[in-house]
């Protein structure tokens, strides 16, 4: 059986990063990417990001911003985003450029001949740091045990899936803890879970804005462990229930 091809929409929340937006524009409106509609949300940046969207963005009728007045974290920035997409697969992806948003193409095939609002698609990141490589295998290990679903490189991108699946967000996180709740839901509505290779590189400007050192990954552990046990609880009355 044939399905039709969907169309996608990608998500990119951008927080202070007025030095890498003329570079991920630039790769953005790459021929092959005229066809994905491309959703930058200047997610409460404090910097000239607002600025250098609004003088690159004439004629790139492809590329739009959506804008967040306030910064009220990663998560909110691309809820913000989703609400505005308006193709039949969405999703969403860094703007540092550690992985690029041409990898979105990849994922295309994937969606393409069969039913693809029962499938949830993530990159899978190759030539990290060794160091990050043993912090998201401990960070797997703890999830994939305490919410009795098997995870691996909760934190890869893009992430996409049917917009339907946009409808089950119940409350979502409004941090980092966003991508660990859509992997999770899309575990729990037994979606198909679809991966593909995406390289990982070095940022161009600026600092991560959690894998700083030591410290901030101490801190994105303690907020998701946080968070983990709200989605235990989510599990234990799905169970109770049945």
């Amino acid at each position: 059986m044939k399905y039709p091809k969907p169309k996608f929409s990608l998500v990119i929340p951008c927080f202070n990063e007025s030095k890498n937006l003329p570079t991920l524009i630039e790769r953005c409106n790459q021929n092959h990417l005229k066809n994905i509609e491309i959703i930058l949300v200047n997610n409460g940046s404090t910097d000239d990001s607002d600025k250098v969207l609004d003088s690159l963005l004439i004629g790139i009728p492809h590329i739009k911003k959506v804008k967040v007045e306030k910064n009220q974290g990663y998560g909110y920035g691309i809820i913000a985003g989703l609400r505005e997409a308006k193709n039949e697969i969405i999703g969403w992806t860094h703007a540092d450029l550690q992985t690029e948003p041409s990898d979105i193409v990849k994922a295309i095939p994937l969606f393409e001949d069969t039913q693809c609002d029962k499938i949830f698609v993530k990159g899978l990141r190759k030539g990290r740091p060794l160091s990050d490589i043993f912090f998201t295998l401990g960070m797997s290990i703890f999830e994939s045990i305490y919410l009795r679903y098997f995870f691996w490189d909760i934190n890869a991108q893009p992430t996409l899936f049917h917009r339907d699946f946009f409808k089950e967000f119940k409350e979502p996180p409004l941090d980092f803890s966003l991508d660990l709740y859509a992997y999770f839901l899309a575990k729990k509505n037994k979606l198909k879970i679809k991966r593909f290779p995406v390289f990982f590189s070095d940022r161009l400007y600026g600092v991560s804005h959690w894998n700083i050192d030591f410290k901030s990954k101490l801190k994105l552990i303690f907020r998701t462990v946080k968070f983990s046990s709200k989605l235990r609880k989510i599990l234990s009355n799905d169970i109770h229930s049945t």
